[in-house]
């Protein structure tokens, strides 16, 4: 690797030394910079993890930043363009926070059209989804899991008196037109329940899981039990075996939206029983339609017809029927009357729940919304989405220079922006009245979310709030920390293309920059 510093590098020492004597002058109305010593001993921990045997044929990207005025006081290639991993969840939680509000809510409207005739429905029951990606989830106290969901709505359907509906149930989807997953993210994930698309009636985080027991010995079949939920509608290549004890997490699930076929492949561990792997419903909002008639028929209201999605835009207008695919049957909308309506939990939470848990799911759906609310109600594809997203901080300042991500939650293997982008932008987000329920969703060091098992019983535990990110061949970091006279401070971190095998090797590297970094 050149040992020469690269001209930003030296700027920001640069920085740095004029800092130093701006304080020495005033030191009652400026902040006091970092030790210099603590800033060689970070550059000397960042040029030797880009040199050594770990990343030395990948690179090594570091910001720090002073939020208070904005300072770079240290990079390391952190104008270079990079996989950010989930970091960018960073981004799309802020900037839902800053546009929407921190109080903003989705609603999911039970709906039906036609006509009430003594106990029959002479219609449609539909279930309209917004693009809430916590329906039916369970994970908030409060809100109810799917099933119970399902209940519910059959019990507003009995008490309007209805015993018999005429029609079907529509899971209405209808809320997005465009494909349910950036046109970037691998196809090997999208049957997996990581890389669930986002749809306008989103159900139970659009999970399912696959449950399979071990052959008899290695390299033997392993049977596939069942699913749960039951998805009866669905077709299942099994050609998971049976591989060693001491396998772990290798269970695959191939599929995509809107169709009705998925494969299982991997192997699951000898003597294993009940062994699990989660998948993503390829059609969610028949999913709904699905069990919602189930559990009317269940509380004894009968319906006639069988369940449908309604998808329209470039899937065709109209009802999909029966399920998934695209056979669409072209319908004249009723006018619907309103029978329920679900309300999610406030943004704030699903901000906290979206990095402290890295659910991509919720990052994507939150950029939407953003995209949505900034061109004034729009519906904003992706890529509309991300441009709107840009300009909007682009006017607050952000440096956009390098920035150029391809989705919501940072799975996107050609999205990418640079570590200055990153601090950039949470410098930005301080000076915003929602930084408060921002920097409370952020995970904390040795202590909570994907984070909580980094630097334990060091002085960085619970001084950093930091996302992490982590996708084949990259780990990122990136938050807020106190340096040791009280400043507070932004950092990002890329490490893109670290040796092949190599990832638990990087933690300890890891967790000595966070102890530096509190250091400064």
């Amino acid at each position: 690797m050149p040992t020469t510093k690269p001209l930003f590098l030296r700027l920001c020492y640069l920085f740095v030394f004029f800092s130093l004597s701006a304080n020495a002058i005033n030191a009652e109305t400026a902040p006091t910079p970092p030790d210099s010593s603590a800033l060689q001993r970070l550059r000397a921990w960042a040029e030797q993890l880009q040199s050594g045997p770990l990343v030395q044929n990948g690179v090594v990207a570091l910001s720090v930043r002073r939020v208070s005025d904005g300072i770079c006081l240290f990079g390391q290639h952190e104008y270079t363009s990079l996989s950010t991993a989930s970091t960018l969840k960073l981004v799309s939680t802020g900037t839902a926070l800053a546009t929407l509000g921190a109080a903003f809510t989705y609603t999911t409207y039970l709906e039906y059209d036609g006509a009430l005739r003594d106990s029959t429905l002479e219609g449609n029951l539909y279930v309209r989804g917004t693009g809430d990606p916590s329906l039916g989830s369970g994970r908030f106290k409060g809100y109810p899991g799917w099933a119970a969901l399902m209940q519910d709505m059959a019990a507003q359907v009995r008490r309007l008196g209805i015993r018999r509906i005429s029609g079907r149930v529509v899971g209405d989807g209808s809320f997005y037109t465009d494909q349910p997953a950036p046109d970037s993210w691998p196809y090997g994930d999208l049957g997996n329940y990581y890389g669930a698309g986002l749809f306008g009636l989103n159900i139970n985080e659009n999970l399912y899981s696959v449950y399979l027991d071990a052959g008899a010995k290695p390299d033997a079949p392993a049977p596939l039990l069942r699913t749960d939920p039951a998805l009866p509608y669905l077709t299942f290549t099994n050609r998971a075996l049976t591989g060693p004890a001491t396998t772990t997490d290798d269970i695959y699930l191939y599929g995509a939206p809107f169709q009705n076929t998925v494969t299982v492949t991997g192997v699951v561990p000898l003597k294993r029983t009940n062994y699990s792997a989660d998948g993503a419903l390829p059609d969610p909002a028949y999913f709904t339609a699905h069990a919602l008639t189930e559990q009317l028929r269940r509380d004894k209201v009968a319906v006639a017809n069988v369940p449908v999605a309604h998808q329209p835009g470039n899937f065709g207008s109209g009802v999909v029927i029966p399920g998934v695919g695209a056979n669409a049957l072209s319908v004249k909308p009723l006018r619907r009357n309103e029978l329920a309506r679900y309300g999610s939990p406030p943004l704030s939470e699903l901000a906290r729940e979206t990095n402290f848990e890295s659910l991509n799911l919720y990052a994507e759906a939150l950029l939407r919304s953003a995209g949505r609310q900034l061109r004034r109600g729009a519906t904003a594809s992706w890529p509309e989405s991300i441009s709107a997203l840009t300009t909007f901080w682009q006017s607050k300042g952000v440096d956009v220079a390098g920035f150029r991500p391809r989705d919501g939650s940072g799975l996107s293997t050609s999205g990418a922006m640079t570590a200055h982008n990153m601090t950039s932008f949470l410098a930005a987000m301080t000076r915003e009245p929602v930084y408060t329920d921002f920097y409370a969703s952020i995970p904390v060091v040795g202590q909570s979310g994907t984070v909580k098992n980094l630097a334990r019983n060091t002085k960085a535990a619970g001084n950093i709030r930091a996302k992490s990110g982590t996708i084949e061949g990259v780990r990122a970091y990136a938050g807020y920390f106190t340096a040791t006279d009280g400043t507070r401070m932004c950092f990002s971190l890329m490490i893109n293309k670290y040796a092949e095998g190599k990832y638990r090797a990087l933690t300890p590297q890891l967790e000595r920059l966070f102890v530096l970094l509190v250091g400064l």
